[in-house]
């Protein structure tokens, strides 16, 4: 096997991620210290080709995972030994690691980590002055990683960065000037505020941005990095781990709750009920926040947003939702694009919580996310009011679910096109379906006579056609799913035996 072909694999969207631990079994080693070093050539390649000339400083960091260090060095080595200088940011969170081009001379920077995948996992996600890369651009950097690089045993500066003491510096100033309390540098004085950094690099946010504000944060739990996550899975969408923020805020009395993912570039929320700002109810509370000066904005989010979401931003806020692709690269883009075009567009909010504001960058960052959101809840308080107040016209779904189908066949993605075409046209002749205007991935159809609707789609990755269902009406799910099945029987290469144990 060539190296492309060994490579290839570690491709994930818009980063490079694989297996980079021994402990679970089954699972070899893919991010080897050959494998880190290569890639980290293919990157330096790619910066070369697109400009960055050799001498530039390049900033590193990582999260908590236990396979950090070891990659960290051939990161560093492979920078060093092409001619880049190196910012060795230690513990970073993935946003900062943007903002060392913003706030140091870094020309780029490489941040390792995985998101919310398991502890044996790991990964590269890279950045330009420009912002994240693309999909295409990881396949370049690939192809680069591939080709023969002879190791000439330069060593160029590394000097270690203390860079989220700056990062954190920048987002106290944001809540000072925002809250403009009395007493401006401690704004916070008086709230209770719950951090869940799920032992990733969430920690400082307690620690280095709130509690110096004069926030009470004593009943933060789990800030300690820790890359076996022996708490809960560090990740906003899981239920253990917005369960145990919801308790802690409950059985403290706090005033909000935060829970960020490992590396902080997502994040939920929970009001002082111990109710989640989650999901569609974030996207909700964000889209308020960016569309404050925005009047008749856009806000483009991904394709599962509810109805009840649609309703609030167009009628509540006065702002257009624009329901676009699944994936936090695709949703940022397209907020780019349409800017591009001259349409006024704040936000791009996916429902897995990674939020970009234009005014942050275009910058997927959760801590900046949160921090919005600190800034109105006290400048609420000073009225008497609360966070909740400002979602509770929004409509939440009586029931919602979510099946995934998967496709058999080898090219899965031509087959999962042909059911959603066949799913199409079927639909235009079944009497009570009407399939939305503003289907831009997969298909939503919507049932008029069980108040819901279904969308049909294609992962983005993975051989995985997901169907999701939503209802405003007691067992209108299920009805909905019932009238679906008889079209999706004929598809001998779908499993749809998650779609025949729901309705049975």
């Amino acid at each position: 096997m060539n190296k492309t072909e060994l490579y290839l694999p570690l491709k994930s969207g818009s980063d490079i991620r694989g297996v980079a631990s021994e402990g679970v079994v089954g699972e070899n080693i893919q991010l080897t210290d050959e494998a880190v070093f290569d890639l980290t050539i293919g990157f330096c390649r790619f910066l070369n080709k697109n400009g960055v000339e050799k001498g530039a400083r390049i900033a590193v960091g990582h999260d908590s995972r236990i396979s950090a260090e070891r990659i960290k060095r051939q990161v560093i080595n492979a920078l060093s030994d092409f001619g880049y200088n190196v910012y060795d940011c230690s513990y970073a969170s993935t946003p900062a690691m943007f903002m060392t081009t913003v706030d140091l001379d870094a020309a780029a920077s490489v941040q390792i980590t995985a998101s919310h995948h398991p502890f044996n996992r790991n990964g590269l996600k890279f950045f330009t002055a420009e912002g994240g890369l693309n999909p295409s651009d990881i396949s370049d950097i690939i192809t680069y990683a591939a080709e023969p690089y002879e190791i000439t045993g330069n060593k160029t500066d590394v000097t270690s960065v203390d860079f989220m003491a700056i990062y954190s510096k920048r987002l106290r100033k944001m809540i000072c000037d925002g809250v403009n309390a009395e007493n401006y540098e401690k704004p916070l004085e008086g709230f209770k505020i719950t951090v869940d950094a799920g032992n990733g690099v969430g920690g400082f946010y307690a620690t280095d941005v709130l509690g110096p504000l004069g926030a009470d944060v004593s009943a933060s739990q789990f800030l300690e990095k820790d890359g076996t996550f022996p708490n809960h899975i560090p990740n906003p969408e899981n239920k253990d781990a917005m369960a145990s923020i919801c308790k802690a805020v409950i059985d403290s009395k706090s005033d909000l709750g935060i829970i960020f993912d490992t590396d902080v570039d997502r994040a939920g929320c929970v009001d002082e009920n111990g109710k989640e700002i989650n999901r569609n109810r974030l996207v909700a509370l964000a889209s308020l926040l960016a569309l404050e000066g925005n009047e008749g904005g856009t806000i483009v989010t991904d394709s599962v947003t509810s109805t009840g979401l649609t309703e609030f931003i167009n009628n509540n806020l006065g702002g257009v939702h624009y329901r676009f692709k699944r994936g936090y690269r695709n949703v940022i883009n397209e907020q780019i694009r349409l800017q591009s075009e001259g349409v006024n567009c704040p936000l791009a909010i996916e429902t897995s919580g990674h939020a970009a504001f234009r005014e942050n960058y275009y910058l997927d960052d959760g801590a900046y996310l949160v921090t919005k959101i600190v800034i109105k809840m006290a400048q609420l308080g000073k009225e008497g009011k609360k966070l909740d107040s400002l979602i509770e016209k929004l409509k939440d779904p009586k029931e919602a679910t979510e099946l995934r189908f998967k496709i058999k066949c080898e090219d899965f993605k031509s087959y999962g096109n042909k059911v959603i075409e066949e799913l199409a046209d079927f639909a235009e002749n079944q009497s009570g379906w009407r399939i939305a205007d503003d289907n831009r991935e997969g298909i939503r159809i919507f049932f008029d006579e069980f108040k819901g609707w279904l969308l049909l789609r294609l992962s983005v990755h993975d051989p995985i056609m997901p169907l999701n269902l939503e209802s405003d009406t007691e067992g209108g799910v299920k009805k909905i799913a019932e009238a679906f099945y008889g079209f999706m029987e004929k598809f001998a290469e779908l499993d749809i035996s998650p779609l025949k144990n729901f309705i049975s």
